[in-house]
């Protein structure tokens, strides 16, 4: 696990592109794919009070956009469906 935050007006899926953005700059790498899957505490506590409603957001760049045959090993490993 890269990163374990609580944001309050940064968006799931800004934040989702940030660490990407953070990986790329930081490792200059081919390509880097992200997932993010969060408890919104919105949905937990009000809303539909539904306790384990998460949410998935992901983010790719390089090969992981550009190659499908990548990006689908890598979502078969994360046990996450494209």
């Amino acid at each position: 696990m890269l990163a374990s935050t609580t944001t309050y007006n940064l968006g799931q899926e800004r934040l989702t592109k940030q660490i990407a953005e953070a990986i790329e700059e930081a490792v200059n790498p081919k390509g880097v794919a992200v997932v993010l899957e969060c408890t919104h505490m919105c949905m937990v506590m009000r809303g539909v009070q539904k306790v384990g409603s998460n949410t998935i957001t992901s983010t790719m760049t390089g090969l992981f956009k550009s190659d499908s045959k990548v990006r689908k090993e890598f979502f078969t490993l994360g046990h996450h469906t494209p």
